[in-house]
């Protein structure tokens, strides 16, 4: 009976059982570095002091935005969904195009220098594959 059919009782949903989603689907998930930039427009920020809570390895968020500067045009904002600034221009076609296909985008924060009165923020954008 070795070529003989067996039928698994064991159905996707008892597989999860008692498992969190977030902790089935976290290894499935690839974070693909695609480009380094920079946060650009940080010295127009409404409330500068978001700048003080930012470290490096902090993770930020990718918006679109209607902008009427910018048709492409992708918010940088913190944990706490406060505006950090945005992907440069001269960086943020493909970012945008890839946004608009329903893809996830994210930053890290990779490294922040004090030019001054200037916060430089060095970040990765990644694709968030599933």
């Amino acid at each position: 009976m070795a070529n003989e059919l067996v039928e698994k009782k064991e159905s996707a949903v008892a597989a999860i059982e008692g498992h969190e989603l977030g902790d089935i689907i976290k290894p499935l998930i690839k974070e693909i570095h695609l480009f380094d930039s920079y946060i650009a427009g940080t010295t127009h920020l409404e409330d500068s002091s978001v700048l003080e809570s930012i470290k490096v390895g902090d993770v930020l968020t990718l918006q679109r935005e209607e902008n009427k500067f910018d048709n492409n045009a992708i918010l940088i904002l913190n944990e706490d969904k406060k505006k950090l600034g945005y992907v440069p221009e001269k960086d943020n076609i493909v970012f945008a195009r890839l946004m608009d296909a329903g893809k996830l985008l994210k930053a890290k924060i990779t490294q922040i220098n004090q030019k001054g009165s200037f916060k430089q923020i060095s970040v990765g954008i990644y694709l968030v594959d599933f």
